[in-house]
């Protein structure tokens, strides 16, 4: 009480003060409008804390109702590592690997992630970050290079009939055509031993240079140029420096050093009236354009725009010109797990990362949209016949130091052990 008199005091002697000036009126309104304001904040506050409460919830239950979705589909599809056997048509797509911030420009694997979230193998929010399935490609092909026996590497749940889901969201020209369990820490690039290749050429490729390419149909690779051929590809076996078949490359760069360990042409055949052959190349590992310009070296010299001795001197410290094949007809045809397999493929848990049963299935898809795509757009686009005019150019004779600022050399793309050819 005794705290209270001098306050009231003090508000007697103010409401006197005022009326003798005649602004009690002002006073008492001022003091409603405050008690009002006041009121109406706490309402407002009260309204944001409920607000902010019941959205807390919501998400709360969000997450609840998601973590249980996925606990369920856990439960009732064990997540596994697999790896899986695929082949694809690359006519149309900017390569295997996916680019999320150039979306534009399709790729094999853009097409794969939205078949797997589609079929239920993988969450939706793992498409955008494909590292949290443990995701790796064997190897990088570049644009429109198909593939015959892709493996890519990744967790899935187990789904029900888990291939045929796939392939119910994917286009023809890209299959899965295999999958296999294996142990967690398997990397399907990391783990791969050696790469095999394909390259699918009409043979007026092998035609001397004064030939008339206005008749590409008519033209018959002899026995004798077969023979000279093989003799040629066979020079790459072993390892060498191969800086001069990919783009800034210094010879001193260790990761040039690459090992061949088959490379030769098959016997002609006839496919749409034109004679075509398949050269086969298989490598521990290659760079980018590495097998188009190894190629398209021996087409220089088999046609006489260079010498043989050309070869040996593009694995030399100099700067050597090597053309680059069209990339039409270049097909991944295999890739290989030696060592895994002698590791994990007798433990009585895993398999061998070998496709003999699945052989049937994979020729089917080359006969089915890999040669036929190669056939017909080399019919319709002339690719080998148009690179060939572009050979006189190339000056094979001369060979220049090569220089190499470290400050400012940009790295190339091929990564060691990485295929992006």
């Amino acid at each position: 009480m005794v705290k209270i008199r001098p306050l009231l005091s003090a508000l007697v002697n103010q409401r006197l003060t005022l009326e003798r000036k005649g602004d009690f009126s002002r006073f008492r309104c001022t003091m409603t409008e405050a008690v009002r304001d006041e009121q109406t904040a706490k309402q407002l506050k009260r309204a944001n804390e409920e607000n902010e409460d019941s959205a807390e919830k919501d998400q709360a239950a969000k997450r609840i109702k998601a973590d249980g979705e996925h606990t369920e589909d856990e439960k009732k599809y064990p997540k596994k590592k697999v790896a899986l056997l695929m082949a694809y048509c690359g006519k149309g797509y900017y390569g295997m690997q996916r680019n999320p911030s150039a979306s534009q420009f399709r790729t094999i694997e853009d097409d794969l992630v939205t078949a797997l979230i589609k079929s239920g193998c993988i969450p939706e929010n793992h498409g955008q970050d494909m590292k949290k399935t443990s995701f790796q490609r064997c190897a990088r092909t570049d644009k429109g290079v198909s593939a015959a026996g892709q493996v890519v590497s990744l967790k899935v749940w187990m789904i029900e009939d888990v291939m045929e889901k796939i392939n119910e969201h994917l286009p023809p020209q890209i299959r899965v055509l295999g999958l296999k369990r294996v142990t967690q820490s398997f990397n399907s690039k990391n783990n791969c031993d050696a790469r095999t290749y394909s390259y699918m050429l009409p043979t007026v490729a092998f035609a001397p240079k004064d030939y008339d390419t206005g008749n590409i149909a008519a033209f018959r690779l002899e026995p004798d140029t077969l023979q000279r051929l093989n003799h040629l590809f066979s020079l790459y076996k072993g390892t060498h420096n191969f800086h001069n078949f990919t783009s800034q490359k210094a010879p001193s760069d260790p990761s040039a050093r690459r090992y061949i360990t088959e490379m030769s042409c098959g016997e002609p055949f006839i496919r749409s009236s034109t004679e075509f052959a398949v050269i086969t190349v298989r490598g521990q590992s290659f760079m980018m354009h590495q097998i188009r310009k190894m190629i398209g070296l021996v087409i220089a010299v088999i046609k006489g725009y260079a010498k043989e001795d050309v070869m040996e001197r593009s694995w030399g410290q100099a700067k050597v010109d090597v053309p680059k094949a069209p990339g039409l007809g270049l097909v991944l045809e295999r890739v290989h797990f030696d060592r895994y397999n002698k590791r994990f493929g007798g433990d009585g848990l895993h398999e061998r990362l070998e496709w003999e049963s699945e052989e049937e299935a994979i020729q089917d898809f080359k006969e089915a949209h890999i040669y036929p795509t190669i056939v017909e757009t080399e019919r319709q686009e002339g690719s080998m016949v148009s690179w060939m005019a572009t050979l006189p150019i190339h000056d094979f004779e001369a060979t220049a130091v090569y220089t190499r600022d470290n400050k400012n050399q940009k790295r190339d793309n091929a990564d060691v052990g990485n295929d992006s050819d």
